[in-house]
């Protein structure tokens, strides 16, 4: 069975960092592309970043809001990705949800994820 479990989130200030993590079991993250997407309240999912299977040279790519302060990246030992998150805004504040491959559905963090809260 497919599973993937988002954790890190929490509560910070303006300026703060978070790391979050997702560990995925019933496939290998090495072998497909992984994303991870956002949801606020009231609002669509949007997507944050992509790493692409570990064979594709696992690039990055990111939308232009997070570029520069998110980095996202792969442990394929312990099967787990990352976002790791640097100078937050309140704006970032959000589910984070991770997504095996590149696309997802409107009801993409409807289940598992982790909050992120940023205060001003």
């Amino acid at each position: 069975e497919v599973q993937l479990q988002a954790s890190g989130g929490g509560l910070v200030q303006s300026g703060g960092s978070l790391r979050l993590s997702c560990a995925a079991s019933g496939f290998s993250v090495s072998e497909d592309p992984m994303t991870w997407v956002r949801q606020s309240p009231g609002k669509e999912v949007e997507w944050v970043s992509t790493i692409a299977r570990s064979g594709s040279g696992g690039s990055t790519s990111y939308r232009n809001s997070v570029l520069g302060r998110f980095s996202m990246s792969r442990d394929n030992s312990k099967n787990t990705i990352y976002l790791q998150m640097t100078n937050l805004q309140p704006e970032d504040t959000a589910k984070y949800c991770c997504l095996r491959g590149r696309s997802w559905t409107s009801d993409a963090c409807q289940g598992q994820g982790t909050l992120v809260t940023v205060s001003s």
